[in-house]
């Protein structure tokens, strides 16, 4: 059983998504919140990352949010997190995020969300990063990456043991389980990276 104090969700910042990602991004962070379970996300103020925030922080639970100073130029940053940290730039971002987590749930998103999870994976899959990482497939959403993912093993872009990476579910209560369930990856997987 992982022990799990902080969670890292990536997911979408459109308004203009179909109710049913907003109703998971909630149960997701009731969850978090009544289990205790510090949420670390972009620190946006709308769509899916302020509804998981706001559910979280209404649940009794603590949300760090991590943002680049640019966006809080613009006033895209939610005001009222338990913690703000700016960073100059995307990719530092990035690294908070995951080095603040104890795992990684994905909820559904657009390029950006898209390009998060497939950097985790990277990172995960060069050892970089050694906690579980979540798919939280709500409407079969995920559906046509993880296809692609799937061909990339088939076809020997990635090996066997890389489709361990992660882990897909179709509830939060599910990825909220899993990620206490699922093993950690080893850094003895750097030997195997290359194929």
């Amino acid at each position: 059983m992982n022990k799990i104090t902080s969670v890292c969700v990536y997911s979408a910042s459109s308004t203009k998504i179909d109710p049913i990602y907003f109703d998971a991004a909630r149960e997701l962070g009731a969850l978090l919140g009544q289990k205790h379970i510090r949420l670390i996300n972009g620190a946006g103020n709308m769509g899916l990352m302020s509804a998981v925030a706001d559910a979280t922080l209404a649940a009794g639970g603590e949300v760090t949010g991590v943002i680049p100073h640019f966006m809080v130029e613009q006033g895209w940053h939610h005001t009222g997190l338990t913690e703000l940290r700016e960073v100059e730039s995307m990719h530092e971002r990035k690294k908070t995020m995951a080095d603040l987590s104890d795992a990684v749930i994905a909820l559904p998103g657009g390029c950006g969300t898209l390009e998060e999870l497939l950097e985790v994976i990277t990172w995960k899959q060069l050892g970089l990063y050694l906690n579980p990482v979540v798919i939280l497939n709500i409407k079969g959403y995920f559906d046509p990456l993880l296809d692609m993912l799937c061909r990339a093993v088939d076809e020997n872009f990635m090996r066997q043991q890389h489709g361990a990476i992660w882990h897909v579910v179709e509830t939060p209560e599910e990825a909220v389980k899993l990620i206490h369930a699922a093993p950690l990856w080893d850094t003895s997987v750097r030997k195997f990276a290359a194929i």
